[in-house]
């Protein structure tokens, strides 16, 4: 039995749905992949070029080497989960990324960022933004998880 005709049978068996279940699941988890992909490739340049913003953030979590390093990870994750093959790995990196950055907020920064200037905060527009890439990271690697189930069935 080929490798993909064994996933047919376990993922018809256990009831789960995954990409190979049908065109609908492909759909939502692409859908998944480019929302992630926009949301974290929009802060980019918020983070390599060191703006007020990303100051503020990364203030009391290690500055501007703590904010590269968060780019880069995110930039990787980018590229991880628009390329189908790797889409699975960059979910479940998305998620390790995003509880991170959830329990950042909750223990350090806040759920509502202060603004640069100081006269207010983003009304936890980041943190909201942050739950929402987690959700889809989530939804992405249980869609692809045959990726990772048939890494980890081989080793």
């Amino acid at each position: 039995m080929t490798e993909q005709a064994e996933h047919a049978a376990t993922t018809q068996a256990s009831g789960l749905p995954t990409v190979h279940t049908s065109k609908p699941y492909t759909i939502t988890s692409w859908m998944g992949q480019v929302i992630v992909a926009i949301v974290l490739a929009q802060t980019l340049f918020f983070k390599f070029t060191n703006a007020p913003e990303t100051q503020v953030i990364f203030e009391k979590l290690g500055g501007r080497p703590a904010a590269i390093a968060s780019g880069v990870v995110e930039l990787v994750i980018v590229v991880l989960i628009l390329i189908p093959k790797t889409a699975a790995w960059g979910a479940l990196l998305g998620i390790l990324m995003m509880i991170g950055a959830i329990g950042s907020h909750l223990a350090v920064i806040g759920i509502k960022v202060p603004t640069p200037d100081g006269t207010g905060d983003d009304g936890g527009m980041l943190f909201g933004m942050a739950i929402g890439v987690l959700l889809l990271s989530l939804m992405v690697a249980f869609l692809r998880r045959d990726t990772i189930l048939g890494l980890l069935a081989k080793g």
